[in-house]
């Protein structure tokens, strides 16, 4: 098993586009639908494999485009200090000064850690002066453990340690 973080920021109206962040169903429209419905249902079919919004369930990250994976690593624990850099990074835009006084990275660090080590994805998110978001995920990889029908997005060639997350 392996991890991939992901990292999306952006503004709030955008992350609050709920069809681009599900999967279609599985299942077309009938025939002899409303031909709204059938369009839609065409549109998010063909963006949600493609659009950078975070999905609703944090296992679909591994269907989107491979550009989006931030990092890559095989122990839980660097992912998840991955992720503590990351939101230590941000917490000087929480749109909530509560969420900075209370947020206590260690505790966060070592839960995503647990989490990781036993195959569970791990996401969290924050909401940002302007107002935007913060979603941050790592995702458990070959296989994933809510979804093991998922491949990797990179296949064979996974990225290595002189690829890393230059973004704050």
């Amino acid at each position: 098993m392996h991890y991939h973080g992901y990292l999306w920021v952006g503004a709030k109206e955008r992350f609050d586009q709920e069809a681009l962040r599900r999967p279609p169903h599985p299942e077309p429209p009938p025939a002899g639908s409303k031909p709204e419905l059938i369009q839609r249902y065409r549109e998010v079919a063909a963006e949600f494999p493609t659009v950078d919004l975070p999905p609703l369930e944090t296992a679909y990250w591994l269907v989107k485009p491979r550009s989006l994976v931030r990092d890559t690593w095989d122990e839980a624990k660097e992912a998840a200090a991955w992720m503590g850099a990351r939101v230590a990074a941000y917490a000087g835009r929480f749109a909530s000064d509560r969420e900075r006084d209370l947020l206590d990275l260690t505790a966060l660090v070592n839960s995503a850690t647990d989490k990781l080590s036993s195959g569970v994805d791990v996401s969290l998110g924050f909401y940002l002066e302007r107002p935007s978001y913060l979603s941050l995920a790592v995702v458990t990889c070959s296989p994933n453990r809510s979804k093991p029908a998922l491949t990797c997005p990179l296949g064979d060639q996974r990225v290595g340690r002189d690829v890393r997350d230059k973004l704050p």
